[in-house]
């Protein structure tokens, strides 16, 4: 059967960096959304994301180009190009600059330690705002740890696992088979609750799993019950057949310093051991766009209608 995917790529906010991968001045190339694009910090202190190319005779800006106090300037033949619209500003051979040359930029915020770029394949202004999360920067919680992986799917196959109940027990071995309810699914905005049952030191005891979707790009997952935990989900599309998935990882401190310091690394093994344990069954599966599902499936229905509100046709 044909593993070609009946989607395109969905227009969202997507990581394409952690802030402090990218200093003032600096520039790096990237590839997502099966595109070439440039990575810069101006001299303002602002992230930017603008197509790789030049418009004037196609070189790659990533490669040997510099950012100035103009803006951004090719490797080429040194035109520079403003960097909050892209418009050239400076031809240093030139008198006219001609009205067409410009480098097209990408919507950029910059939140929770992570820089994210606007994806719209026909270009259309973002339409809703990724959150400041209150546990980044508190002091009450440990500093995030970061985990990636490349895997050949689509943002819609991974999303499917967070109401995909049955799964957890069969695939990794959790104790039971959660309760999952869509709560809310509004627009942009899904949240998603998991009642279960979760192994400790001292016996099982119950545990919630608060899961908040902003788009097919962004998320956040707040576990509560034995230890209050956060992982912050970023999945990125690369191209037509993978996705740069990351997580980030962090817990709200405990009186003691070293028993945090051991629930945290278990906290981020686990982690580790449930995806890496996905990651083959995503990469062979299929999607079925009239899957036979039975009542014990979760709500995969629900978020597959509220996916389709990504996809231009």
């Amino acid at each position: 059967m044909n593993r070609k995917f009946p989607f395109p790529l969905p227009f969202s906010w997507y990581q394409v960096a952690y802030s402090d991968e990218i200093g003032v001045g600096e520039l790096k190339p990237i590839h997502y959304f099966g595109r070439e694009l440039v990575l810069f910090r101006d001299k303002a202190g602002t992230a930017r994301v603008f197509d790789a190319f030049c418009p004037h005779l196609g070189a790659h800006i990533g490669y040997g180009g510099e950012v100035t106090e103009q803006g951004l300037r090719c490797p080429f033949h040194h035109w520079s190009f403003s960097p909050e619209d892209g418009h050239c500003v400076d031809i240093p051979y030139c008198k006219r600059i001609p009205p067409k040359a410009a480098v097209e930029p990408l919507p950029v915020c910059e939140k929770n330690g992570i820089i994210l770029a606007w994806y719209h394949p026909l270009g259309k202004p973002p339409e809703w705002e990724i959150p400041d999360l209150p546990e980044y920067g508190d002091p009450a919680w440990t500093e995030w740890t970061r985990r990636d992986w490349k895997v050949k799917s689509r943002n819609q196959e991974l999303a499917e696992n967070t109401v995909d109940a049955a799964h957890f027990l069969y695939v990794h071995g959790t104790k039971n088979i959660a309760t999952t309810d869509v709560v809310e699914s509004d627009g942009y905005f899904l949240n998603v609750i998991c009642q279960s049952r979760v192994g400790t030191s001292k016996g099982e005891a119950d545990g919630t799993i608060d899961i908040n979707t902003y788009g097919m790009g962004f998320g956040c997952t707040r576990f509560k019950g034995v230890v209050e935990t956060l992982v912050m989900t970023s999945g990125t599309p690369v191209d037509d057949e993978y996705v740069h998935m990351h997580l980030s990882c962090a817990l709200r401190k405990l009186d003691d310093e070293s028993i945090t310091s051991g629930v945290g690394k278990a906290f981020v093994g686990e982690i580790e051991r449930q995806f890496s344990q996905d990651i083959p069954i995503w990469e062979n599966k299929v999607h079925l766009e009239k899957p036979v599902l039975c009542d014990g499936d979760g709500p995969i229905g629900d978020l597959r209608r509220w996916a389709s509100k990504f996809y231009v046709e």
